[in-house]
């Protein structure tokens, strides 16, 4: 049985060698879930096939007593329920959010966490009230440095209790399209997505996006809080500072074609032409590029891309396939944005299994026409 003691010396963990997913990752698999691939046929993403990561525990929650607090470093302080947000001017994007962890569990050795593999994504129409008036209401001090979100969802993480709470630059939540949502695909939030109320910040990794946003509070230093502190970030070692993870890195996902092996996902298609389609985003610049390999990475044909369908949005692309010889094939695809970035054909390393955007792989096997 754990203690008390074990739960609160406990810290982020690699796999050893040959050690295989442990019944707390598969509690945690079981509780969250990602998007299935097909799915990236959709636009916007079903709430229901929309990736999920939920830190804690889903709070309940009462819409008409629910509150948000904007406080801190600010001349007169708020205290807004969901009439007083939903009553003020309405903004619906569309955006794509991306686990910081999706790749995780094919890095190697496998960081010990939610082990998700290429699908930890979803786009979806939020809608809500922008947060820069809000804040410009308040009266920002002339100190004010950070904003920090905290919401009701409560636990522990690496022996630390806590609130769920991220924060962000000034400058980033003053942005135009920074929201406070309510609203997702045209209806209400879902309590797992958040309800009544999230932040939405575009372009930025998935753990910035909290959820049942209680508190919004403006500080005058950097926040020491542990998902910006300790979490989310690049590092070697357990007792290095690292990078933070912020924004997300270029990617691109097809479409499976064909259809799978139940076990293996293997997929079987038949002599002929085929088109892959897929969709690829960036959270720094607009996708510029989507190229596609039948040959596990050795040549690249750029693909068509789909009109734009908004900038925080991802972008559909095609590409025809003429699978003419039977066999078994590796499928890759990968993107550049608009900045310059480019994703990688394989994955760079870090001790929590952060922002792995290697190239997807889909081993198809083509056969010939049966009778």
């Amino acid at each position: 049985m754990t203690t008390l003691d074990e739960l609160q010396s406990s810290a982020s963990r690699v796999a050893a060698p040959g050690e295989g997913v442990g019944v707390d990752e598969l509690r945690l698999a079981g509780r969250n879930h990602s998007m299935p691939l097909e799915a990236l046929r959709y636009h916007p993403t079903p709430a229901g096939l929309h990736y999920l990561l939920t830190h804690y525990d889903i709070p309940f929650l009462d819409d008409a007593s629910f509150r948000v607090r904007v406080g801190g470093r600010v001349e007169r302080a708020l205290d807004l329920g969901m009439d007083d947000l939903r009553t003020r001017p309405s903004v619906t994007l569309p955006v794509t959010f991306e686990c910081a962890g999706n790749g995780r569990a094919r890095m190697d050795p496998r960081p010990v966490s939610q082990p998700w593999l290429d699908e930890a994504v979803g786009t979806a129409e939020w809608t809500g009230t922008p947060l820069a008036p809000l804040l410009r209401e308040a009266g920002l001090r002339d100190d004010a440095l950070q904003v920090v979100f905290t919401g009701v969802d409560h636990g522990m993480e690496f022996g630390t209790e806590q609130d769920y709470a991220r924060a962000l630059p000034l400058a980033e939540a003053l942005a135009d399209d920074v929201l406070l949502a309510y609203g997702m695909n045209g209806q209400p939030l879902l309590p797992q997505h958040g309800a009544p109320l999230r932040v939405v910040v575009p372009g930025w990794y998935g753990m910035t996006q909290v959820k049942w946003l209680a508190g919004i509070e403006v500080i005058d230093h950097v926040f020491a809080g542990f998902h910006n502190a300790s979490a989310y970030r690049l590092k070697q070692q357990a007792d290095e500072v690292g990078e933070p993870v912020t924004r997300i890195a270029p990617r691109a996902l097809m479409v499976p074609p064909g259809f799978p092996d139940f076990m293996s996902r293997t997929r079987v298609v038949e002599v002929g032409k085929h088109e892959l389609v897929g969709r690829a985003w960036s959270g720094w610049a607009p996708v510029s590029r989507v190229q596609v390999s039948t040959d596990d990475g050795t040549s690249w044909t750029d693909a068509e891309l789909d009109e734009p369908v908004g900038r925080w949005a991802w972008r559909g692309w095609r590409c025809r396939w003429a699978a003419t010889t039977p066999g078994t094939y590796a499928l890759r695809v990968r993107a550049d944005d608009a900045a310059g970035n480019a994703q990688p054909l394989e994955h760079s390393w870090n001790r929590q299994g952060l922002s792995n955007t290697s190239a997807q792989r889909v081993e198809v096997v083509v056969r010939r026409p049966v009778p």
